[in-house]
């Protein structure tokens, strides 16, 4: 007997024992309670967790079987498209949702845009992660009312066959709801701070966490310059904490991401601890880049560590930040995520400045050295110029290859002119294939990309802006949105039914019978849209 058989079954049990519960129908509870799986955060966190692992495990057996994300700014942006993907691909499976701490930051603050810097109420995190699950669950309970009509309907007309083919449906329906990895920045602060702010995520439905080795008070976007990190223990602290809230919270199977902007950060605010020489604090110094002086040389202020026997004292800028030998990076990268992996982390992420397999592959088979099942998220950034890189990437391989290059002028390689030529297909066929190509050779589970969403807006609003305000009017707006809206079958063209016009109206007819005054009659303008489904 399926969930919504037994429910039914139930309430038919329950109701023998309270006599005035006469005007309440059993179905009726079945399909809500269908429409609203998840009563809470944590059930939520707890189920996408268990997705997320199980996705981790089929990726080690077989690299093609990677994840993917685009970040989101809204629940309804989240909502979108997950039922798009459900639309084109008929099951959400290896797709999750990316909560951005820059998109964040710029958009959802009440100081208005602010840069990537932490700088945003972190209440606003866990806020947002709520809002897509209200989302992702009111698109659950959409799709559901739709087919609970489909059966109603099927059964009036007596045609059993399609009445068992919906009602198979409705038992096997497939959740929007879906893995979040959320974006907690550096913490907000010391790790009883990101402690705090865990739970808060956790409680809202977060099942992976996602921390980075920067000072919180320092704290840059990735792709950004003046980043400053930690030394590992203090970053492990913050790994612990994160652990800490998801075994409190009886999440025990949450995943902890954790990223390294090592590669492009040439500065740190401490010298780390060390007891001894080789120990973790003694490597984290090794890489400093530093001077051998005497006691005589030494200002008073200066600070000085000992390294092969010398003393030796790190350059510190006037900013009292201390900075990193040039060409460090990747050996810092490495060392971060070993450390990070062996004492808690479940995936890494490396942030780097260009999508470059080769690069984030040589990485990953240096950490899988010592642990081989080493696993990445990877930021398929807006800030790289994809399509610059590739071309820059494709002239370079051939100008070595000794090809005639005689037609391209690589100050040019951006130009429209060049989408059609040979390198210009070449590299549109590589940055194609990167992901599946970095699954395969760079250990990468997780492709996301953080802010689609935030450029996808800008891009449609300046097109309808052009048009509208322009000399198409409301053509502009019936052309390039509502036609396509039509034909792409875009659920939202029925924007009553998408905001829960629907769904109220099954609510109405539950708790008022006849009496129930609804909204989807005749006269409703939606019904003008019933072609485009």
């Amino acid at each position: 007997m399926s969930a919504y058989q037994t429910d039914i079954q139930d309430i038919i049990e329950l109701k023998r024992k309270f006599d005035s519960w006469g005007g309440i129908e059993p179905e009726a509870v079945a399909r809500m309670r269908a429409q609203n799986k998840f009563k809470t955060g944590l059930d939520i966190a707890r189920y996408t967790a268990k997705v997320m692992r199980d996705d981790m495990a089929a990726y080690d057996a077989d690299p093609s079987q990677y994840t993917q994300s685009l970040g989101c700014w809204h629940g309804f942006v989240g909502q979108q498209k997950m039922i798009s993907i459900k639309k084109h691909f008929g099951s959400t499976k290896r797709k999750y949702l990316y909560l951005s701490g820059w998109m964040v930051a710029a958009l959802r603050s009440e100081f208005g845009p602010l840069p990537d810097q932490s700088m945003h109420e972190k209440t606003t995190v866990p806020a947002l992660i709520e809002e897509l699950y209200t989302f992702l669950k009111q698109a659950d309970a959409r799709e559901l009312g739709n087919l609970f009509r489909q059966l109603d309907e099927a059964r009036e007309a007596g045609d059993e066959v399609k009445a068992r083919k919906i009602q198979n449906e409705i038992d096997n329906h497939e959740t929007h709801v879906v893995p979040i990895i959320a974006d907690i920045d550096a913490g907000f602060g010391n790790a009883e701070a990101t402690y705090l702010l865990a739970k808060k995520m956790i409680e809202a439905g977060a099942c992976a966490l996602q921390i980075e080795n920067q000072v919180s008070d320092e704290k840059q976007c990735g792709h950004q310059d003046g980043k400053v990190t930690v030394p590992h223990e203090a970053f492990i602290h913050k790994i612990r904490a994160l652990r800490y809230a998801f075994l409190e919270m009886g999440v025990d199977d949450g995943v902890i991401v954790a990223r390294t902007d090592s590669l492009g950060a040439g500065l740190t605010k401490e010298i780390a601890y060390s007891a001894e020489p080789g120990d973790l604090g003694d490597q984290y110094n090794s890489f400093l880049d530093c001077e051998e002086v005497s006691v005589e040389d030494l200002k008073s202020s200066d600070v000085v560590i000992k390294q092969g026997g010398k003393l030796m004292r790190p350059k510190r800028l006037p900013s009292n930040l201390y900075q990193f030998k040039p060409g460090t990076g990747e050996d810092r990268c490495v060392l971060d995520g070993i450390t990070s992996l062996k004492n808690g982390a479940d995936l890494l992420w490396i942030e780097t400045e260009k999508p470059h397999v080769e690069q984030i592959g040589g990485m990953v088979r240096r950490i899988r050295e010592v642990v081989p099942n080493a696993k990445l998220v990877y930021n398929n950034s807006p800030s790289f110029n994809w399509t610059l890189k590739f071309r820059q990437h494709v002239y370079e391989t051939w100008q070595a290859e000794g090809r005639d290059l005689g037609a391209y002028d690589v100050g040019r390689l951006m130009s429209s002119e060049y989408d059609d030529t040979e390198l210009g297909q070449e590299a549109d066929r590589q940055i194609k294939s990167f992901q599946a190509d970095a699954a395969r050779e760079a250990g990468i589970f997780h492709h996301l990309i953080t802010l689609p969403t935030y450029h996808t807006t800008a891009l449609s609003t300046d097109n309808l802006a052009k048009r509208y305000f322009g000399d198409e009017a409301m053509l502009g707006y019936v052309h390039t949105v509502q036609r396509e809206e039509i034909r792409q079958g875009i659920a939202c063209v029925k924007h009553q039914n998408m905001a829960g016009s629907d769904i109220g109206d099954d609510h109405k007819e539950y708790f008022a019978g006849d009496a129930a005054l609804k909204a989807g009659g005749a006269d409703n303008t939606m019904n003008q849209f019933e072609a485009a489904e």
